[in-house]
């Protein structure tokens, strides 16, 4: 078995493929300059494009010895307008504007808008935005195959742009046939991990766990206002949550984001779930080597919040500069986690354990390892919930993961400090002590005469079971020889 040196930081580096990073060379590329996991965006790209780049993405599993994370973004369903005679408009603020159900070509008057849920959703004076937010249209008037506006915020206006309606649940399916055909594709080619967009409501997660049919995880996209407004009981049904800063940027303020970023991040970890900040975060970096000294901070300061993972979108995707975006990221994280004050900043955030044996081992491994200065916590999994749990804590050590499964493996490659390792199962409680010890040298967390924390279940091999903590002392003649 290969030993692999964890990553020198503990928060993970999300890198979305794309035109610009679909070889196996620049795959392996952005995986030597800090990616932890890769994001497919399933709005783009045919399944043959990305079996394509799973096969690149599980084979560095081969070469590096590390399991690889791959999340599979589905589109979500999109609302647009129809198409213009001259292919644009030029609305002006304060003229009327009807949005309908006739399909003929749009004027400077009207287009058409074939989505009837929204129709049934909205009242007058909700707010319409076209193309991103660019444009605001205010409701007048609604009837069942008629949406009478006026302009606010004018502008030009091109065919089949993007329709956000931010004051209204809008009663759409959570999956299109489109997300539906692109999960089971997911499911087939092994993704670990789903993320669902425009989530609003918790019921939305249920019809995507059914089709997963308990295969990977599912992250639920934050990304409409709606879901702020039940935001505790979609974590509850999530396995993770991604503030999807896009869209929520759109539909609110633009002031609003950063406040309702942190609480959604807060939020998250209370609950000891993985959170994941996203888009835009090094957006000039599509075109320039350099960032800008705001998007450094905006980075920094998502870090610093305690995400689990942040993420590069069109940087990596579609950018001229898609490795050096990842250095880049990989740079600020190591640098902001070099602040003495980091754990500190981190533990703002309180995470009470629930009354359960294994919330109270994660927390108490969290103290213990301070306590009496351990290099480690190795903790034996089946399913990764305990891990999950210690990673909530935010120890000051990194976290050894060793589970017998390889999908569990892979899906902690979105959690915050931890270094996974697919590895045999284990049947006794000295062979767990004697593997632990093994493990951590051999991945270089610890050498001989340091003391790391062990977690484990007893009996072995029983999800959610974790009942034991043990120190043990690292001695030098553990790593002859043995197959683990």
């Amino acid at each position: 078995m290969k030993s692999v040196t964890p990553r020198a930081r503990k928060v993970r580096i999300l890198a979305t493929l794309g035109p610009a990073s679909n070889t196996a060379e620049m795959i392996r590329a952005l995986y030597m300059a800090g990616a932890d996991a890769f994001r497919l965006n399933m709005s783009h790209g045919s399944h043959e494009d990305h079996a394509t780049n799973i096969g690149h993405i599980r084979a560095l599993e081969k070469e590096f010895g590390r399991p690889s994370t791959i999340l599979a973004d589905l589109q979500g369903p999109k609302l647009r307008i129809g198409s213009f005679a001259g292919d644009m408009v030029m609305l002006k603020t304060g003229q009327r504007f009807v949005l309908d159900h006739d399909e003929a070509l749009g004027t400077d008057k009207r287009v058409n808008l074939p989505h009837r849920e929204i129709y049934e959703a909205l009242e007058p004076e909700a707010r319409l935005l076209l193309d991103d937010g660019k444009l605001v249209l205010r409701v007048k008037k609604v009837t069942a195959d008629k949406i009478e506006t006026v302009v606010e915020v004018g502008g030009a206006l091109s065919n089949r742009k993007g329709v956000n309606v931010p004051d209204v649940v809008v009663p759409m399916a959570a999956l299109t046939e489109k997300d539906r055909r692109d999960l089971a594709f997911a499911v087939e080619q092994g993704a670990d991990w789903v993320a669902l967009s425009f989530v609003q409501r918790p019921e939305d997660l249920a019809e995507a766990r059914r089709l997963m049919g308990g295969y990977g995880a599912l992250m639920a996209k934050i990304e409409k206002p709606a879901a702020l407004q039940r935001l505790d009981e979609i974590l509850e049904l999530s396995d993770a949550v991604m503030v999807a800063r896009g869209d929520l940027g759109v539909e609110l303020p633009p002031q609003d984001v950063p406040p309702l970023q942190k609480h959604i991040v807060a939020s998250a970890r209370r609950l000891g779930k993985p959170v994941v900040v996203a888009t835009q975060m090094l957006e000039s970096m599509i075109k320039a080597p350099t960032p800008t000294r705001a998007e450094v901070s905006d980075v920094a300061n998502a870090i610093y919040d305690g995400a689990d993972a942040i993420m590069l979108s069109a940087e990596t995707a579609a950018g001229d500069w898609p490795k050096e975006a990842v250095a880049m990221m990989d740079s600020i994280a190591c640098s902001v986690e070099q602040d003495r004050e980091y754990l500190d900043r981190l533990h703002f955030t309180e995470t009470k354990p629930d009354p359960t044996t294994a919330d109270a081992l994660a927390e108490a491994s969290n103290s213990i390892t301070r306590t009496v200065t351990a290099k480690a916590i190795v903790c034996f999994t089946s399913s990764g919930s305990t891990v999950r749990r210690i990673s909530r804590e935010r120890p000051q050590t990194p976290i050894l993961a060793l589970t017998p499964r390889t999908g569990t493996a892979r899906r902690m490659g979105l959690l915050w400090g931890v270094h996974a390792v697919r590895t045999k199962d284990i049947g006794s409680f000295e062979e767990m002590i004697g593997k632990a010890r093994r493990m951590a040298m051999r991945h270089k967390l610890a050498e001989a005469g340091d003391k790391i924390i062990v977690l484990a279940g007893v009996p072995f091999g029983t999800p959610g079971s974790t009942n034991v903590l043990h120190v043990a002392h690292l001695r030098g003649d553990e790593l002859k020889g043995r197959e683990e």
